[in-house]
């Protein structure tokens, strides 16, 4: 294998010229940067990047921690923040946390010494200092981390009211919220967001919690409608948990939408190939995703990060399991 030694001895330049040249770290003058070039075509040659990061103490990597790779939303996030990544020159290394502290930090720490160039992450177990303390450039993606930590986010509360606005429109009167584990954010605010809109109604729904994993929601769900079969309306903090609902009341066989409607949240594609397809408050996954990739590119390259906080508006997408016409 040719190294760079085999490139300075063909070059006939000492290997800490071609280090220099290499790394663009001192001067290096026209000639010898000629000779270099030549060599390296000569040979073939193929610098590492693990070398050069290790002189430079960055890479052009970046590192990208989601709480759990099962969970169809966050490959949709990765894909998109992937995409804007590879566009500026980087690559993306995925790290998958699964909700566990000790994992989250254990890839805090690896990443941090191996010079990755940032960090993206879509999770937030640890203390704000851990995440402060690192020295590399970092931004939070659907979680917010501290107030100085540049975030990229989406409007939870006010998407959660959407959805439960609409529900109760199409004549949904006794409803069940089956919201995310308590103590997310992300999950709080939508629970938040959906009372406020039966507490406008005067309504007293039904709330259940359960972690985003299908088979525990599916659990829960089923033992929820079962003791209560007045529920006619259904809103889940992520769409895996509303799909998780459309799948009981198929076995229960109550009709959707007819019998019962339901609203999801998150906007993945996976709800589109449900049957009938999930009505969902959507995120621009794609949208959060560059728009994390782009803030922490311009802090890695030392440019003037434009937003500092961005909040996505969601939107409401409807589709079959809830009512085409609102009750009047």
């Amino acid at each position: 294998m040719v190294n760079i030694k085999d490139v300075a001895k063909v070059a006939n330049l000492s290997v800490a010229t071609v280090s220099r040249y290499l790394n663009q770290n001192g001067y290096v003058s026209k000639n010898s940067s000629e000779r270099i070039e030549q060599a390296i075509r000569e040979l073939d040659y193929k610098p590492s990047s693990v070398a050069r990061s290790l002189s430079k103490k960055q890479s052009n990597i970046i590192g990208l921690i989601v709480p759990d790779i099962k969970n169809p939303y966050f490959p949709e996030l990765a894909r998109a923040v992937e995409d804007m990544a590879w566009s500026y020159g980087y690559t993306v290394v995925l790290c998958n946390s699964d909700d566990q502290m000790e994992k989250e930090l254990l890839y805090l720490e690896r990443l941090s010494q191996t010079y990755v160039a940032g960090l993206i992450v879509a999770t937030s177990l640890l203390d704000p200092s851990v995440y402060l303390s690192i020295n590399t450039p970092i931004v939070a993606l659907d979680r917010i981390i501290d107030a100085t930590v540049p975030t990229v986010a989406t409007d939870n509360q006010k998407g959660a009211r959407l959805g439960g606005e609409y529900l109760l429109t199409n004549g949904a009167r006794n409803l069940l919220c089956i919201g995310g584990p308590h103590g997310l954010k992300p999950a709080d605010d939508r629970l938040t967001g959906f009372l406020e809109a039966t507490d406008k109604h005067g309504l007293d729904p039904i709330v259940i919690t359960s972690s985003f994993d299908f088979k525990v929601a599916a659990k829960a769900i089923e033992q929820c409608l079962a003791i209560n079969p007045q529920i006619d309306g259904i809103f889940a903090s992520s769409d895996t948990l509303a799909i998780a609902a459309l799948h009981i009341a198929h076995k229960l066989g109550k009709r959707v939408p007819e019998e019962l409607q339901i609203v999801g949240f998150d906007g993945i594609a996976l709800g589109e190939m449900v049957s009938p397809p999930l009505t969902t408050v959507g995120q621009d996954l794609y949208k959060m995703g560059t728009a994390a990739a782009t803030m922490l590119i311009e802090q890695i390259e030392g440019k003037e990060i434009k937003q500092t906080v961005l909040n996505i508006d969601p939107q409401l997408i409807v589709r079959g399991t809830t009512r085409k016409e609102a009750a009047k």
